[in-house]
C-alpha cells in the first residue's frame, strides 16, 4: 500500500489529494493521499511525520508553505536542485534515508514552455513578483532558463536577501511600487505571491493604475481561483495570461514519479481537477 501526503498549514484548498489519488488510480496502484497541516510552530508534529516515512510506513511527502525551508534540517540529504534552491517540497525515503527534493522549478519550466509561444521567447528580461518561499523555484529556474530576473517585493529587504542566494547571477531588485524599472522591456511577469487567492478572489498583485508592459505575457502561480484577477487585468489589456494550475500538475507528476517510478498522464491529472490541459 503506497501512502503518500502533503505537508502544510493551512490546507484547506489544496488539489493535491484529487491529483494523486487520480494518478495512483491511472497507474493501477493502491494507495492514498492525505493532508497534514502541521502548525508552523510545531516542530515535533513534522518530526513525527518524517520519522513514518523513515521507518517506511509512508512512501513520500509533499512540503507547501510554511514548511518548505523548515524541512531541510529534519533531513538527511538534499539533491543539488533542492540546495542551490534552499526549499524542499518532495521528500522520499532512500537507503534509509530521508532526502529532500525540489520539482517546483522544473515543473514551472515544464508549464512555462507550454505557455509560451514563438512570440514571447523562452528567454529576455521577466519581472517576478514577491521574494517568498515559492518565489525561490521560479527564480532559480528562471535564471537556469536564461532570462535576466528584477525581483519586486513588499519589503526590499526581503528581495535582496533572496537575491544573494544567488550571488552568481545579476538579479535586481526593486519596490513593490516598480518605479526603479523601465517596465517596456519586460516580455514576461510572474507572480509568486498568494495576493489573489481564494477568498480575496477580488485582489491583484499589479499596482492599481499601471498598465502592464504591451509585449508582457502574464504567469500567475495562484490556481485558485480558476481566473485570477490578475490574469483577468491582463487579458482585458490583450495579453497572454495563466494561473499556475498546470505548475501544479507538471510539479505533482514529476513528485509521483520520484516516489513511484510511474509518471502518470497530465491530461489525466488535468481531468482531476476538471481542467483541460493547454
Amino acid at each position: 500500500m503506497i501512502k503518500l501526503g502533503l505537508i502544510g498549514y493551512p490546507l484547506g484548498h489544496s488539489l493535491s489529494p484529487l491529483i494523486h489519488n487520480a494518478a495512483l488510480k491511472s497507474c493501477g496502484l493502491e494507495g492514498s493521499y492525505a493532508l497534514f497541516p502541521i502548525h508552523p510552530e510545531d516542530k515535533q508534529g513534522l518530526k513525527d511525520l518524517l520519522a513514518r516515512v523513515r521507518s517506511g510506513e509512508m512512501t513520500g511527502l509533499n512540503v507547501t508553505i510554511p514548511h518548505k525551508q523548515n524541512v531541510i534540517e529534519l533531513l538527511d540529504e538534499l539533491t543539488p536542485t533542492a540546495q542551490a534552491i534552499g526549499a524542499v517540497n518532495t521528500i522520499h525515503r532512500r537507503d534509509h534515508k530521508l532526502i529532500g527534493e525540489n520539482t517546483d522549478a522544473p515543473g514551472f519550466v515544464s508549464d512555462l514552455k507550454k505557455f509560451l509561444t514563438t512570440e514571447t521567447p523562452g528567454h529576455g528580461n521577466v519581472l517576478v513578483l514577491g521574494a517568498g518561499g515559492s518565489d525561490r523555484a521560479v527564480v532559480y529556474a528562471l535564471l537556469h532558463s536564461g532570462w535576466t530576473v528584477t525581483l519586486a517585493a513588499r519589503r526590499i529587504e526581503q528581495a535582496e536577501q533572496l537575491a544573494t542566494s544567488f550571488i552568481e547571477y545579476k538579479l535586481r531588485t526593486t519596490n513593490y511600487g516598480l518605479s526603479n524599472i523601465d517596465l517596456s522591456g519586460i516580455s514576461l511577469i510572474v507572480n509568486t505571491t498568494p495576493i489573489g487567492m481564494t477568498p480575496d478572489i477580488d485582489q491583484s498583485p499589479w499596482p492599481e493604475h499601471l498598465p502592464f508592459p504591451s509585449q508582457a505575457a502574464i504567469y500567475d502561480l495562484v490556481y485558485n481561483p480558476d481566473e485570477t484577477k490578475l490574469v483577468r487585468d491582463a487579458c482585458a489589456q490583450g495579453l497572454r495570461a495563466t494561473t499556475g494550475l498546470g505548475m501544479l500538475i507538471e510539479q505533482a507528476a514529476l513528485a509521483f514519479e520520484i516516489w513511484t517510478g510511474r509518471k502518470p498522464s497530465p491530461e489525466i491529472l488535468f481531468d482531476a481537477v476538471n481542467h483541460t490541459a493547454y
